[in-house]
C-alpha cells in the first residue's frame, strides 16, 4: 500500500497537503448543488428555485446521516493503519460497503413512495408542492450511490489519501454540470432535470472511486460474500460510526422542524435564505474540512502510539482554523449578497439573505475553533461526547429560534445558530480539559 502516514515531518505541512484535496472535494460537491440552483432560478425562476429549496432538508437528512456514519469509519481505518492493520482496512470496507448501500437503498425507497406525505408535514406552500415533489424523487434515486462513494472514501481517506475522492468528485460535477444544461436548457424538464442530473452524476462519481480504488489499491478488493463481513469489525465500525450518524441525523431532523419553521415566513424569505444557506454551505467547507483533517491525523498519530503529536496537531491546526475562518468572514462580508444574486433572485430576496450572511459570518471564527477542537476528540475515538454536544447545540438552536422570533423575526434563524456555535465550543474546550486532567492522574 501507498505510504501515506501522517505520524511524521511538518504538522503544517500535512495538515495542508491533507486537508486541501478534503476542501476541494467538498467544494466541488455543493458546487453542483449551485449549479442546479443556478440554472435552474435563471431558467425557471424564483418558484422553482422555492421548491428546489423546500426539499433540501429532507434530502440532507440521508446525506448527513451517510456522511456522518462514514466519518466515524474514517476514523477508525486511520487508526487502523496508524497501528499497521492493514488487512482490517479490507474488512472494513467490504463489510460496510454491503451495510450501507443495503439500508440506505431501502430507505431511499421509502422515501420516493412517500414524498407527498413528507412534504405536506413540512407545510410546503402549494404553489411549489408540485416542484418540489418531482425535485425530490428523483434525487434520492443517487442515495445509495452516496453511501457507496463515502465508504470508499473514508477508507482511503483513513490511509491518508484524500486525492482520489477529490478526483471522484471532480468527475461527478463535471457530468452533472453537462447534464444540467441537457436537462435545464436544452430540454426543458426544470427542477426534474436538474435532480436526475444529480442522480446521473453520483451514480458517475461511486464507479469512478470503486474503479480507482480496485487498480491502486489491491490489497482493498473484497468478493460479495459472506465472509466480507467481520463481526468484530462490524461492531467496531458501529461504535465510531453510528454517534456521528446519529447526531448528524437528529441534527438533519432539527433542520426540518427550522425548515418548517422558515416556510411560515412566505416564499420570499424561504427563498432568501434557502439559498444563502447554499452558499454558506460552501463558504464554511475550509472550516468542517480542515476538523476532518485534523481528526484524521491524531487519528494515525493515536495508532501510532504519539498523543503528544496528537496534541502538537490540535494546536497547530487550532491557529490555522483562526486564520482561515477571519479570511472567510472577510470574504462573506465582501461578496456574500452579490453571491446570491448569481441565483436569480429578486432584489427583496436578495437583501434578506445579505443581511442573514452578515450576522453569521461574524461567528465564523467561534464555529471554526469549535470544529478544530472536535476533531481533535473524533481522532482519540471520543465519538459519543462530540455527537452529543451536537445535538445539544441543534436543542439549543431551535428553542432560541422559537422564544427570540419576537425580536429578530426573520434574521433569529442566523442569532439561533451563531448561539448553538458559542455553545458547542464551550463544550468541546470542557471535553478537552477534561480528558486531559484524566491523562495526567493516570500518570500520577
Amino acid at each position: 500500500m501507498e505510504n501515506n502516514k501522517l505520524t511524521q515531518g511538518s504538522i503544517a505541512k500535512s495538515l495542508v497537503i491533507f486537508t486541501v484535496p478534503l476542501i476541494l472535494s467538498g467544494m466541488f460537491q455543493q458546487i453542483f448543488n449551485w449549479v442546479d440552483a443556478f440554472i435552474v432560478g435563471n431558467v425557471e425562476g424564483e418558484l422553482a428555485l422555492a421548491g428546489i429549496g423546500a426539499t433540501t432538508t429532507i434530502y440532507h437528512l440521508f446525506v448527513t446521516v451517510i456522511v456522518g456514519f462514514t466519518s466515524g469509519l474514517s476514523v477508525l481505518a486511520a487508526q487502523k493503519f496508524g497501528m499497521g492493520e492493514e488487512k482490517t482496512l479490507k474488512s472494513i470496507l467490504g463489510s460496510f460497503n454491503i451495510l450501507l448501500t443495503s439500508v440506505f437503498g431501502v430507505i431511499a425507497a421509502l422515501g420516493i413512495v412517500f414524498t407527498d406525505q413528507v412534504l405536506m408535514i413540512l407545510d410546503t406552500p402549494a404553489n411549489i408542492f408540485e416542484v418540489a415533489g418531482e425535485y425530490m424523487r428523483l434525487l434520492l434515486i443517487g442515495v445509495p450511490f452516496l453511501a457507496i462513494y463515502n465508504t470508499y472514501a473514508a477508507v482511503l481517506r483513513g490511509v491518508g489519501n484524500s486525492r482520489a475522492p477529490f478526483l471522484a468528485v471532480i468527475v461527478c460535477s463535471v457530468v452533472n454540470a453537462l447534464l444540467d444544461v441537457l436537462l435545464v436548457i436544452v430540454f426543458p424538464f426544470g427542477a426534474a432535470g436538474a435532480a436526475a442530473a444529480t442522480a446521473i452524476s453520483q451514480i458517475a462519481m461511486a464507479a469512478f472511486i470503486v474503479i480507482y480504488t480496485i487498480r491502486k489499491y489491491p490489497i482493498l478488493c473484497f468478493r460479495m460474500n459472506k465472509e466480507i463481513m467481520d463481526q468484530a469489525v462490524i461492531a467496531q465500525g458501529m461504535r465510531f460510526g453510528m454517534p456521528p450518524a446519529i447526531q448528524m441525523g437528529i441534527t438533519s431532523v432539527g433542520n426540518i422542524v427550522l425548515q418548517r419553521f422558515m416556510n411560515g415566513f412566505g416564499e420570499q424569505v424561504v427563498a432568501a435564505i434557502t439559498t444563502a444557506y447554499r452558499v454558506d454551505t460552501v463558504i464554511i467547507l475550509p472550516i468542517v474540512n480542515f476538523g476532518s483533517g485534523i481528526a484524521t491525523i491524531v487519528a494515525q498519530n493515536i495508532g501510532a502510539g504519539q498523543p503528544l503529536r496528537a496534541k502538537k496537531v490540535l494546536r497547530t491546526g487550532a491557529v490555522m482554523m483562526a486564520l482561515i475562518s477571519v479570511c472567510l468572514t472577510a470574504f462573506v462580508i465582501a461578496f456574500g449578497g452579490d453571491l446570491i444574486k448569481m441565483f436569480g433572485l429578486t432584489s427583496e430576496p436578495v437583501e434578506i439573505g445579505k443581511a442573514f450572511f452578515y450576522r453569521l459570518a461574524s461567528f465564523y471564527i467561534v464555529y471554526g475553533l469549535a470544529m478544530a477542537v472536535r476533531g481533535y476528540l473524533e481522532g482519540l475515538g471520543d465519538m459519543l461526547f462530540s455527537s452529543v454536544a451536537g445535538v445539544s447545540a441543534l436543542v439549543v438552536r431551535i428553542i432560541a429560534s422559537y422564544l427570540l422570533v419576537g425580536w429578530f423575526h426573520s434574521m433569529v434563524i442566523a442569532y439561533a445558530e451563531a448561539f448553538s456555535w458559542v455553545m458547542l465550543l464551550g463544550l468541546y474546550v470542557w471535553r478537552y480539559f477534561w480528558i486531559d486532567r484524566g491523562h495526567k492522574s493516570q500518570k500520577a
